[in-house]
């Protein structure tokens, strides 16, 4: 992604020179995360399976957030950054100056760490935004820390991103009972022209804790221009999972709550506006809406057939609802059922923010 206008050549720095994490996200099975999922779904044919299947998508999303600042962090190590130092270098891709700066014993979000890195676009520290492509906040031993991310101001030539924020917290130190875990966040992502695409997500928080080969998932994507049956408009993903890495085997449930709801307990975000509760009753009221009348109860049931909790997902993806294909998802299906998605009006109104 980038190259250095600095004269040290990669072959002459040693292992270990550089005190930037080695790693800093958590891999997540590809049978709940997957970008080639289908999105091309129409909003008033949409069923169960097809709500799941767009789960992996919105899932791979927030992993892939944790993959770029993973990918930036290992490709400036390069410059064997060991100290507080700053350093100019050109970016691979757009060719513009990047002003790199790390300094010790620096604080944000309320606490203390070793380093601070930041990473800004030269000719643009006198924006709003400062330039600021990256910071990353990090304490050594054990590895725990905080990244910040503008993609636009890493690489002016990938527009895909416009003005989209992450921010990845990652720690190996067991708070969470996890080997390992992160929290990724992102916010304003472009959003696509509801008309072609209702269900663009704008702004995902997300965990994921890995302990062994076992991935517990939670979350929300935020969908403020999506609808189904109804002119009801704005929705969560409101998801739990819990993955084996090993197997490539997952479970999860999913609500589908109002994207400004204030409620944060897993019966309201998972039972409440459960998926099939949830496209049960925009069904029933497009009919009404439309015909007068309520659908054929029985056909309902059956069109609605795989919108049952859980959803279990193997390495082809979404594979059935309700009950597991085997006796291998037992665990995992135990584990979803101490874990809650988050607020959803907290996700809607999600910010980010730089030090300055």
């Amino acid at each position: 992604m980038i190259t250095t206008s600095c004269k040290k050549d990669k072959e002459e720095i040693t292992e270990g020179e550089s005190i930037l994490p080695t790693s800093f996200k958590v891999d997540i099975p590809s049978s709940i995360s997957n970008d080639q999922s289908n999105k091309s779904i129409q909003a008033d044919t949409l069923k169960g399976n097809e709500i799941y299947e767009h789960l992996r998508t919105f899932i791979a999303i927030g992993e892939g957030a944790a993959d770029i600042v993973q990918s930036i962090m290992q490709a400036i190590s390069v410059y064997n950054i060991n100290r507080a130092m700053s350093l100019s270098f050109q970016g691979d891709d757009d060719g513009r100056t990047k002003n790199l700066t790390v300094v010790e014993n620096s604080s944000y979000d309320g606490i203390n760490w070793e380093f601070q890195m930041t990473i800004t676009d030269a000719d643009s520290e006198s924006n709003a935004d400062g330039g600021n492509g990256m910071q990353i906040f990090w304490n050594t031993s054990p590895v725990k820390g905080i990244a910040l991310l503008k993609p636009y101001n890493i690489n002016r030539n990938d527009t895909e991103l416009d003005q989209a924020v992450f921010r990845i917290d990652y720690s190996e130190a067991g708070e969470y009972g996890y080997d390992k875990h992160m929290f990724v966040s992102i916010i304003d992502i472009p959003m696509p022209d509801p008309s072609i695409d209702p269900f663009g997500m704008n702004n995902l928080k997300m965990f994921a804790g890995k302990t062994g080969d076992i991935v517990d998932i939670y979350g929300n994507s935020n969908h403020p221009n999506a609808f189904f049956y109804t002119t009801n408009t704005g929705f969560n993903w409101a998801f739990v999972a819990s993955g084996n890495e090993a197997q490539d085997i997952a479970v999860a449930e999913l609500g589908l709550p109002p994207h400004t709801l204030d409620a944060s307990d897993r019966a309201t975000l998972l039972e409440t506006y459960s998926i099939k509760t949830v496209l049960t009753d925009e069904i029933n009221q497009h009919f009404i809406n439309t015909y007068g009348f309520l659908p054929d109860s029985a056909s309902l049931a059956d069109y609605l057939g795989d919108a049952d909790a859980p959803g279990y997902f193997n390495t082809n993806g979404f594979s059935q609802s309700g009950s597991a294909p085997s006796g291998d998802y037992s665990p995992l299906n135990d584990n979803i059922q101490s874990m809650a998605p988050f607020n959803p009006s907290t996700v809607n109104n999600l910010t980010i923010e730089f030090k300055n």
